[in-house]
Order: C-alpha cells, then sequence, then structure tokens
C-alpha cells in the first residue's frame, strides 16, 4: 500500500493541477508516481521539467529507456522497471532488446558501453576514473551525451527512490527483474 496519499488532480490546488494535466496529457493518463510526487509541487514541477529537458536531449528516446530499465533493474525498483520497459517499447525497443538492457546488455556494443557505464555509476555511487569515462568516448559519445547519461541515471534514481520508499502501486504491465547469472 502507498505510503503517500495519490493526489488526484480533479480535486487539488490549481499549481499541481496545471503539472499533472500537463502528464496526463503526455501519458494519456496520470501515472501514479507523480500522483505520488504531487504531495509536494516543488518536487513534482522538479521531476516533470527533468523529464521534459531530458526528454528533448540528444540521447535517442530509446537509449534513454534502456538506461531507465538497466537503472530500475539495479535497484529492484518494480515500478521504474515495469513503466520503462512500455515507454521503451514505445520507442522502438524490442523486448529483447528491453530485457537485455535489465542488465546492462546490448547486442549493440555502443549501446552496452552505455549501459555499463550507467550501472557503474550506480554501483560506484558516481565514484569514476578516466579511464571509465575514456571508455564511454571510445565508444562513440561525446561530452553532452556523457553528461546526458549522468543526468539520466540521476533522474532515474530519483524515480526509483520515491517509487520504492513510498510504495507507489503498479500501474503499468509489471515486468520480471532480472539477476545476474
Amino acid at each position: 500500500m502507498n505510503r503517500v496519499p495519490l493526489i488526484d488532480r480533479s480535486s487539488t490546488s490549481p499549481d499541481r493541477k496545471s503539472v499533472l494535466d500537463a502528464i496526463n496529457g503526455a501519458f494519456g493518463a496520470t501515472p501514479n508516481m507523480f500522483r505520488a510526487v504531487a504531495n509536494s509541487p516543488a518536487a513534482l514541477n522538479s521531476l516533470w521539467g527533468s523529464f521534459g529537458a531530458l526528454g528533448s536531449g540528444v540521447l535517442d528516446p530509446k537509449l534513454a529507456e534502456q538506461i531507465a530499465v538497466a537503472v530500475a533493474n539495479r535497484n529492484a525498483c518494480e515500478y521504474c522497471l515495469a513503466a520503462h520497459t512500455a515507454l521503451g517499447r514505445k520507442a522502438g525497443a524490442s523486448a529483447g532488446e528491453m530485457r537485455e538492457a535489465q542488465l546492462g546488455g546490448s547486442a549493440d556494443p555502443r549501446t552496452r558501453a552505455a549501459l555499463q557505464f550507467a550501472l557503474k555509476l550506480v554501483d560506484q555511487r558516481g565514484q569514476l576514473d578516466d579511464a571509465d569515462v575514456s571508455t564511454l568516448r571510445s565508444a562513440g559519445y561525446d561530452d553532452e551525451q556523457i553528461v546526458e547519461i549522468v543526468a539520466h541515471v540521476a533522474l532515474n534514481l530519483f524515480t526509483n527512490y520515491v517509487n520504492i520508499a513510498l510504495s507507489v502501486p503498479l500501474d503499468f504491465p509489471a515486468v520480471t527483474l532480472s539477476k545476474a547469472a
């Protein structure tokens, strides 16, 4: 059971309603995560603003969703894993690509490099070295893309923590967490 109320956009303050209406327009529904975050208008504005800013960034939406499922799987966030698997499919990823991404895998070496970088960032809490960034550059990523990968990881950590800590109920089809062999 959720640990904070899920804000109903039809009966909330005007500032929350306007953001929740925009979210509803983008998704065709108002996902429970946003309804939980709406308990804080500042957090809601931050979250929605980050989604919008990164959504118009240079990273391919498919890669962004693959990063999201890798981070969600690593943090055992069932909500984000379910949501981003569905969004990844809409962005053109196959079911197999999304399953592979959960563990940082991809048949594409460039995608695999980004996913492994993202997971190392999570595992080592940002404590990377020059070689980690050089490996990403060698895979064909420039500085703008590298910074956006870090930003996507940070955004997904925030959403993972919200959904896990506040026990936000799933409103996307469930996806099984993967464990490394």
